[in-house]
């Protein structure tokens, strides 16, 4: 007996009647806020990084990395802040370094350390 494979044809159909896949939209819940949340604690954390081991050329080229970092940081917080505006609950233990209140009281007094050490120096 003579084996004869079956050949199995696709059949292509025009580009107009294909339906790409896709991917539901990602609902804008309490879990997609402390992902959003995360995120800013991360380009937060790059932006101390630059600012406090990372040597540049110049001041120009500083701020130019730091500019890219915030303006990839900028739409997250935006996000984050609408999202928690219009009652999406959160717990105050996910909120990015940044948001809470006594981090930026204590950024803004070491910030002030650090000109006063450096005006002194010079």
């Amino acid at each position: 007996m003579e084996k004869t494979a079956a050949r199995v044809t696709s059949v292509k159909r025009p580009a107009s009647q294909e339906t790409p896949m896709k991917k539901p939209a990602r609902a804008r819940d309490k879990y997609f806020l402390k992902d959003l949340h995360q995120e800013i604690d991360l380009f937060d954390r790059k932006l101390a990084y630059l600012n406090h081991y990372v040597e540049f050329a110049s001041p120009r080229e500083r701020e130019e990395a730091e500019g890219k970092l915030l303006a990839k940081r900028a739409p997250l917080e935006k996000t984050a802040r609408e999202l928690a505006a219009s009652g999406v609950e959160f717990d105050d233990k996910d909120l990015p370094r940044s948001f809470r209140a006594g981090y930026r009281e204590h950024e803004g007094a070491r910030e002030g350390l650090a000109a006063a050490e450096r005006s002194q120096s010079v």
